[in-house]
């Protein structure tokens, strides 16, 4: 009997405990008309990194600077490209020259010039043949005694060189009179738009070897130093992007309906809790998930949560990334109306 009687004192004991905290959380709930949650500030970052490998000249900024979309942040040393573009300039002139000559002409003195030294490898062939002459004579008149086979050899070389260096004069000749051909013109401004495209890349290669910042931001680690040798995709810079800022909560599948998209919110730090901060809610996550390690409630966690961010507008840059903070959000009815 006595056992019974425990019994049904406890349960009722149990009744009015749960009865106390359902009518207490209900009661805050009505008194603040505010559904409050906990999250952090989300951190969110980019890493920064040269296109090229190079070594590092310059760094600009420290961790913690705030820097400005475009600004300079690092930049490295560019000797070697600034010689490849000197002589990417030089060749790129040459072969514009080339291809002026080519499609204008030879000039009056190149002509000139040319039938010059036509006319100069004709009188050596003239000579050439003289001599051959000559020593042909002395070897029919003497049957071969007066001279060497070998002298009558080298004056026939002789001949033949002379010969040959006339028809090569002749060709020169011929062909600065008519002009390149048509195969010729298109291959020099073939070469010239290969040394232009290779310029072209020497020159986008130099803009790159300067490192800028994307966004606004803060500079959260500065990974390297002065006179590193730096590779293509290693980080210089982790930079914490500071717009937009948004604050990450969990809602329960019990209060999800009571927040909806652009509804207004204040979010509150523990630093400085009569001092909230506007917000709205700009996102709430469709899928379900179990409850992050790191969210701090007041009330049991739940299985299930779903993801809410809320934007802030925080010029002055009061929220830090990853700081905790409260947020309270408006209950859905009357007050609690979202922009549209």
């Amino acid at each position: 009997m006595n056992k019974k009687v425990i019994a049904i004192v406890l349960v009722v004991i149990a009744a009015v405990v749960i009865s106390f905290w359902a009518w207490k959380y209900t009661t805050k709930k009505q008194l603040d008309n505010n559904l409050t949650l906990y999250g952090n500030v989300d951190i969110r970052q980019v890493s920064l990194a040269f296109e090229q490998s190079g070594r590092i000249q310059k760094l600009l900024v420290q961790e913690g600077d705030k820097v400005k979309e475009g600004q300079l942040l690092a930049t490295l040393n560019t000797n070697a490209l600034q010689i490849q573009a000197k002589q990417a300039q030089a060749q790129l002139k040459a072969q514009q020259e080339a291809i002026v000559k080519q499609e204008v002409g030879a000039r009056p003195e190149e002509i000139n010039q040319a039938k010059a030294q036509l006319a100069s490898t004709q009188a050596d062939l003239d000579k050439a043949n003289k001599n051959l002459q000559r020593l042909q004579i002395l070897v029919s008149s003497t049957d071969g005694r007066a001279i060497s086979q070998q002298e009558l050899d080298y004056a026939k070389s002789n001949q033949h060189s002379a010969e040959a260096a006339v028809r090569e004069r002749q060709a020169n000749l011929e062909l600065i009179i008519k002009g390149a051909r048509k195969e010729d013109r298109e291959a020099t401004k073939a070469q010239y738009e290969v040394t232009k495209a290779n310029l072209d890349l020497i020159n986008y290669n130099l803009t790159q070897a300067e490192l800028k910042s994307p966004v606004n931001a803060v500079v959260r680690a500065r990974l390297q130093e002065v006179g590193d040798m730096t590779t293509a995709q290693k980080a210089v810079y982790t930079l914490a992007l500071t717009d937009p800022k948004w604050v990450r909560v969990y809602v329960n599948e019990q209060d999800l309906s009571s927040i909806k998209m652009g509804a207004k919110a204040q979010v509150i730090r523990d630093s400085d809790p009569n001092q909230p901060i506007n917000g709205k809610i700009g996102y709430i996550s469709s899928v379900a998930e179990f409850t992050p390690k790191t969210v701090q409630t007041e009330e049991i966690r739940t299985t299930l949560v779903y993801e809410v961010r809320v934007y802030v507008n925080d010029p002055n840059d009061q929220l830090k990334m990853g700081q905790p903070v409260t947020v309270k959000v408006p209950l859905t009815s009357g007050e609690n109306a979202h922009d549209r």
